[in-house]
């Protein structure tokens, strides 16, 4: 079947609750909404989305097909991607204070880094492959994988900014390096946190 109005509103609300719902890339966001601000975190939110209209279009052209046919390739990626979500807690747990950071000495996720993130994250995968499996009719199978991919693009930018937007706002209260330091050690456990269904799998 072709994508319908409904098929379309059901993938949406699919995309916003995986979107905005707690993950590696929405604690890194919170972390660096309050460490660097939401200006500087922009490039950050437009990486994540980036790379995940990327990964999505990658999956729905075959991507997915190839790691069904040599499961020890997602096995190294999911590794590889466990690998670098431990390195990236142990970095935001050694972020500085606010006025450290806001001075330029240190330096937010960008653009690349936060797309290239995008293909060793677990929940990203899961995200990918949920919404080609369930959502993409076979029906004009290649233009219904650009449509999910784009839309899945343009709503999950603002769904995982509100984090950066939560974290600026905690910005003020966490101006004392001691509250800074214990939230930073919060979202570096949350991260590792969420390696655990990766790692169980």
């Amino acid at each position: 079947m072709p994508l319908s109005i409904d098929l379309l509103l059901a993938f949406a609300l699919f995309a916003f609750v995986t979107s905005v719902t707690p993950g590696p890339n929405n604690a890194m966001l919170l972390a660096s909404g309050v460490n660097f601000g939401f200006r500087r975190t922009v490039p950050h939110i437009l990486g994540i989305s980036s790379g995940f209209l990327v990964l999505v279009l990658a999956v729905g052209l075959g991507l997915g097909a190839v790691f069904e046919a040599y499961p020890v390739l997602y096995k190294v990626l999911r590794y590889v991607g466990a690998a670098y979500l431990l390195y990236l807690a142990w970095n935001i747990a050694r972020s500085g204070p606010v006025s450290q950071d806001v001075d330029g000495k240190g330096r937010p996720l960008g653009f690349w880094g936060a797309a290239a993130f995008q293909w060793v994250n677990p929940k990203a995968w899961v995200m990918a492959l949920g919404a080609i499996s369930t959502y993409t009719p076979l029906q004009g199978y290649f233009f219904n994988v650009v449509v999910i991919a784009s839309l899945f693009a343009l709503i999950n930018a603002p769904s995982v900014g509100v984090w950066a937007g939560f974290g600026s706002v905690l910005r003020n209260v966490l101006r004392d390096p001691r509250w800074l330091r214990l939230f930073n050690y919060g979202m570096a456990l949350l991260l590792v946190i969420s390696l655990f269904p990766l790692l169980k799998a």
